[in-house]
């Protein structure tokens, strides 16, 4: 069974920013941080492995047991076209919704969210966008880190649920 993992709030930055502040779940996938609104995560918890289902998507690699559901697993190094890394202490399933659907998102690494003001966030420069397969729907410098905020639907493929 997975074990919940807390993720902290980071309060450091709450001050400097305005009233309207999103929460955003922060997660790595090689060396760039992505994002996803807090509102839109399930939960985050441990990889402690998968099951492969035949005839899935090269970027769907099977399914996991979360609290009581069935879900399907992308592991978005794949996804995003990079290559596979060996499973380490540090990988995270960061469970969101889309529609009515559960779907996992393998991640490097993830224990942190941010608040951010939706201001702070511009669209991505037109080659990121048009070579990222528009699973980038913007980007935010947050002091020194550059953070993506990803597009739940289109990265598990499911855009029509999302009225994209």
């Amino acid at each position: 069974m997975s074990e919940l993992v807390p993720v902290a709030v980071n309060e450091a930055l709450a001050p400097t920013e305005p009233a309207g502040a999103v929460l955003y779940v922060i997660f790595k996938v090689g060396d760039a941080e992505y994002a996803l609104a807090a509102d839109s995560i399930f939960q985050m918890e441990s990889f402690t492995g998968v099951t492969a289902v035949p005839g899935a998507p090269p970027f769907v690699v099977g399914i996991v047991h979360v609290r009581g559901r069935i879900v399907p697993l992308v592991d978005l190094r794949l996804r995003f076209g990079l290559v596979p890394g060996p499973p380490v202490l540090e990988n995270r399933i960061v469970v969101g919704l889309c529609g009515e659907r559960l779907v996992g998102l393998l991640v490097d690494s993830g224990r942190e969210v941010l608040k951010i003001s939706p201001s702070k966030f511009q669209p991505p420069p037109r080659i990121l966008d048009d070579q990222a397969g528009g699973f980038i729907r913007a980007v935010a410098q947050v002091g020194a880190r550059v953070i993506m905020l990803v597009d739940f639907a289109k990265v598990i493929g499911e855009e029509h649920l999302d009225g994209v």
